[in-house]
């Protein structure tokens, strides 16, 4: 969000008389979809601006002041320009994050999950934005095809974990500004089970909610 409006907090946009305006290149761009499901959980509004052909054109747009808003991801916003001079220049401000625990580079910055918490989100939308934002959780996992033997798959995963450790790919990565945040097998597993597993109204609510 441009730090020169009065939005300084998901609690200023519910009390909006005017919705902030957000580009998006279009409704399946993560600015769209996060403004619907803030609409959704928390009823925070948005005026969606769509059409812009990419994330230069948005964050043009934004600087321009067409629209004050958009969303983006963390490690990308963290790493690269127009970000860092907005930051120098204090250009804009954070005001939520998806993960289900906030992000080192927003110490500050409250996640949706606990907006869902503060404003007693109803347990079917709490699902529904779980099995929509799952899909970034798995951030971009390795997989190897059904039927690997077990033994082969222990050793792949326990290979992953050492690398995940190794000094010269953590210099490399920080050199490159490349965040270091890898998960377990078993956690991508259970994020799996989780979104696969939900009922039937939960689904139906998904598909309503992406215009399914």
């Amino acid at each position: 969000m441009r730090a020169d409006t009065p939005y300084k907090s998901i609690a200023d946009i519910i009390q909006a008389k005017e919705p902030p305006k957000c580009g998006a290149t279009g409704t399946a761009s993560s600015s769209y979809i996060l403004a619907m499901l803030l609409e959704e959980t928390v009823g925070a509004k948005f005026t969606s601006v769509l059409g812009y052909q990419g994330s230069g054109d948005t964050d043009m747009a934004v600087e321009k002041g067409e629209v004050v808003c958009r969303a983006h991801n963390v490690s990308a916003h963290f790493g690269r320009e127009p970000f860092d001079s907005w930051h120098k220049k204090g250009f804009d401000r954070h005001i939520v994050q998806t993960g289900r625990k906030r992000d080192p580079n927003l110490p500050d910055t409250p996640t949706l999950y606990e907006l869902m918490d503060q404003y007693k989100t109803p347990e079917l939308s709490r699902r529904a934005v779980q099995v929509i934002l799952v899909g970034g959780e798995f951030g971009r996992p390795l997989v190897v095809t059904p039927g690997t033997p077990p033994e082969r798959l222990n050793i792949l995963r326990e290979a992953f974990a050492k690398s995940m450790k190794d000094p010269e790919l953590l210099a490399e990565a920080k050199k490159s500004r490349m965040d270091v945040d890898p998960s377990t097998a078993e956690e991508l597993e259970a994020l799996i089970k989780e979104a696969m597993s939900q009922p039937k109204e939960v689904n139906e609510r998904v598909k309503k909610l992406l215009g399914n």
